[in-house]
């Protein structure tokens, strides 16, 4: 099963290179940083608190290219190669997480990389715990706004971006609003980033069960 399902995520990021169409959101994404970073950001952990929110949105948006790269026949294909939707679910939760990371790693490292601050490993934590939990939670959303649960991608950017704009903004709403709330008050955001690893796992079953209803 394991072996298996490390195969079919092997196969969808050679897929996914292939279609080139995750450049744009890591360009995006990458464009906000140089921003964000380019000048006088100050010190830490207040400019990860905007590079978290912003690792929400782009989270999500590459969770649904990933989700949404094998056209439908394609997919169909692939599940009956793999044995069945579950390996094939798996794998997309996989790529498209690890996607989020490489989003959050970037967002973690760049300042540290550019800035004259100094960066003390307690803050460095709470920063990577806080963009991990902002990357999760926006992996769950892509899932859940991506094909096979939202099969129009219209109704995917319109579901997608009012959800980010209700829930990034809340810092009483946990995983990415408490996440960053806790980030800025010197708290280690661990719970938050559990529960947006849980989210993420919670929007794959979803996924999973609305792929086999389709079938």
């Amino acid at each position: 099963m394991i072996v298996r399902t490390f195969a079919v995520a092997r196969y969808l990021t050679a897929d996914l290179s292939r279609s080139q169409r995750f450049l744009l959101p890591l360009l995006v994404h990458g464009a906000v940083l140089a921003v964000l970073f380019g000048g006088d950001p100050g010190p830490p952990p207040g400019p990860w608190a905007v590079s978290a929110l912003v690792v929400y949105p782009t989270a999500a948006w590459l969770a649904v290219v990933v989700a949404n790269t094998e056209a439908p026949e394609q997919r169909a294909v692939t599940i009956a190669s793999a044995g069945g939707p579950a390996r094939v679910t798996a794998a997309t939760l996989l790529v498209a997480f690890a996607g989020g990371l490489v989003l959050a790693a970037l967002s973690v490292l760049v300042p540290v990389v550019v800035s004259r601050y100094p960066y003390p490993p307690p803050v460095l934590l709470a920063g990577a715990l806080a963009h991990v939990a902002c990357a999760a939670t926006g992996t769950a959303l892509g899932l859940l706004v991506a094909r096979p649960v939202v099969r129009r991608i219209g109704w995917s950017v319109c579901i997608g971006v009012a959800v980010v704009m209700a829930t990034a903004v809340q810092p009483w709403l946990p995983p990415a609003g408490s996440a960053v709330e806790a980030l800025v008050s010197g708290r280690l955001p661990i719970a938050q980033a559990a529960l947006g690893v849980g989210l993420a796992v919670v929007a794959g079953v979803v996924s999973w069960a609305r792929e086999i209803r389709t079938a």
